[in-house]
């Protein structure tokens, strides 16, 4: 049975009161009603639920661009839909939107895209939630000593860090606001390598302030950034390197991960011993993988060994969503499953060559995240069209229109990732299974690349991964490591992240034609969405937009 620790939405509205009157443009926020903000910080109980815990409301969501996953048009569409590894095919009437989803998949989204506009809005007001955190608990800590005060400052700083490391990622040069009160004019961008230095050195200094607990188990720290989520990032910092401190990435020049170093427990390492050494910390933590790759998307997969960061989902306490799907499922499949789908996104040729479909020597995760081929129900009797045929899902079909093609409605490999919920609500959207956002395997899959870019043998660390699922050893190299993350982070969020690491981002691939220019990389950054930028008109368009 799960137990929670409840993250109460309090009164937001105080904090959104303060934001109110903090600046200009994208970092305004108005509310609806205001209290006193005195009124909610009266003691470290209060000042724990109203500073920390009410920040965590905003991890998931249940709105367009709102959450780090489980909603649509928001960080993860930009980080899937534009890839190799997920399409969203127009189908007749269905899913054009305006032309949209074809926009991501083409990277033809322009400067004035809603979703992208949204995405920053969402990342920037929780960064301005987290100021506004940080200077309570420093009022608050004028007139007291309470003991939790330095774990509490170190948890909101971690905090913003993450949502910073997800600007940096997806925007490169962002501004760094650490005030929820900041004049319009005072905001200038910071260079993508001010950012990174800004965002490690938050993590580094706040984590061994962290608790040193499970963040994905039920009980006190459910849900929370503890000290092995911090050890995550920092890995996940160290193995990008060379992509967050190159302030200009279209010329072409990396900055040399083996020549950039860090202090790591009194150690100077470079960048890629940096990851490894994070990683190791987050194994000595006791994490494994598990025995069973399919526990970890269970319904109830709060008991998960590898599990490291997850956002919570239960139907009758938190209204986070998970639409991912809902969205992919046939109707008639929905149905079967006493649920709702809306017909849309598939997998891409890449993947099915990736995962070797259909050959002698297809991965055993190809079943574990897809449905392909004739569709079954959970009793498993077969699922069947309106006409009486038997639906087949026709994953070699696929492609960016099927408008008026023979399987409009039924090409594409469909995500099957997580167990199915059969008591879900809201169409399904509703459900238990905590969505996943960091585990151990990716962690193992880090350190095997950490170790082949440090001119090191990373052959035991991958294997591990694919021995797990019964699949046959290979040689770690980069090439190899690619389609590992592939197939066995499919459907998870890194797969923009991963193309771009290894320079694969802007490649043309089925479907999808090399834009002019794009070679030299000025699509690895989503634009600063005009509509911020004209009302900050000192700031400079990223090259190529």
């Amino acid at each position: 049975m799960k137990r929670y620790t409840l993250f109460y939405p309090f009164c937001i509205l105080s904090i959104l009161c303060c934001l109110a009157t903090s600046c200009d443009g994208f970092l305004k926020e108005k509310p609806r009603d205001a209290q006193p903000e005195e009124e909610g910080y009266r003691n470290i109980s209060e000042l724990y639920l109203n500073a920390v815990a009410s920040l965590y409301n905003y991890i998931g969501g249940n709105s367009d661009s709102q959450g780090l996953q489980g909603t649509g048009r928001g960080v993860y569409d930009l980080n899937t839909f534009t890839t190799d590894e997920a399409i969203m095919p127009t189908r007749g009437g269905d899913w054009y939107d305006g032309g949209f989803w074809q926009g991501l998949f083409l990277h033809k989204w322009g400067v004035n895209n809603d979703a992208i506009q949204a995405t920053w809005e969402y990342l920037y007001k929780v960064i301005m939630l987290s100021n506004n955190s940080l200077e309570h608990i420093e009022t608050y800590a004028l007139t007291h000593s309470d003991a939790e005060l330095p774990t509490y400052r170190a948890e909101v700083r971690a905090f913003r860090a993450m949502y910073y490391y997800y600007l940096m990622d997806l925007f490169g040069r962002v501004p760094v606001v650490v005030a929820s009160k900041v004049a319009s004019k005072d905001i200038v961008l910071s260079e993508r390598k001010e950012v990174f230095n800004f965002v490690f050195r938050e993590l580094q200094e706040a984590a061994s302030l962290l608790p040193a607990e499970f963040s994905n188990r039920s009980g006190n720290y459910y849900g929370r950034l503890t000290r092995p989520v911090a050890y995550f990032l920092l890995a996940k910092l160290a193995l990008n390197v060379e992509i967050y401190t190159d302030n200009d990435w279209t010329d072409d020049v990396r900055p040399d991960g083996k020549t950039i170093f860090f202090e790591v427990d009194g150690s100077t390492l470079n960048a890629w011993q940096t990851a490894e050494a994070y990683c190791d910390k987050i194994t000595a933590f006791g994490y494994r993988l598990e025995t069973d790759y399919t526990v970890n998307f269970a319904v109830y997969n709060e008991s998960s060994v590898e599990n490291i960061f997850t956002i919570p989902m239960n139907k009758t306490l938190y209204t986070n969503q998970m639409q991912y799907l809902f969205r992919s499922r046939h109707y008639n499949h929905a149905k079967a499953l006493g649920l709702s789908g809306e017909n849309g996104s598939s997998a891409t040729i890449e993947v099915l060559q990736t995962f070797g479909y259909e050959t002698d020597g297809q991965d055993p995760r190809f079943d574990y995240c897809y449905y392909a081929g004739i569709v079954y129900d959970l009793k498993g009797n077969v699922v069947k069209l309106d006409d009486g045929t038997v639906l087949v899902y026709e994953p070699w079909e696929v492609k960016l229109d099927l408008s008026d093609e023979p399987y409009e409605k039924t090409a594409g490999a469909r995500m099957k990732k997580y167990e199915i919920d059969d008591k879900a609500m809201k169409d399904g959207k509703l459900m238990e299974n905590d969505i996943v956002l960091f585990r151990y395997a990716d962690v193992l899959l880090m350190k095997s690349e950490a170790k082949v870019r440090d001119g090191r043998n990373g052959d035991e660390e991958l294997n591990r991964v694919r021995n797990r699922v019964g699949a046959p050893e290979r040689t770690a190299t980069l090439e190899s490591l690619l389609a590992e993350r592939q197939m066995e982070l499919a459907w998870e969020g890194w797969r923009r992240q991963d193309l771009i690491r290894f320079g694969q981002f802007t490649r043309s691939y089925s479907s999808r034609p090399q834009l002019p220019d794009e070679e030299n990389g000025y699509t690895t950054v989503f634009p600063i969405p005009e509509k911020i930028r004209q009302m900050n008109p000192g700031w400079k368009q990223h090259p190529g937009y």
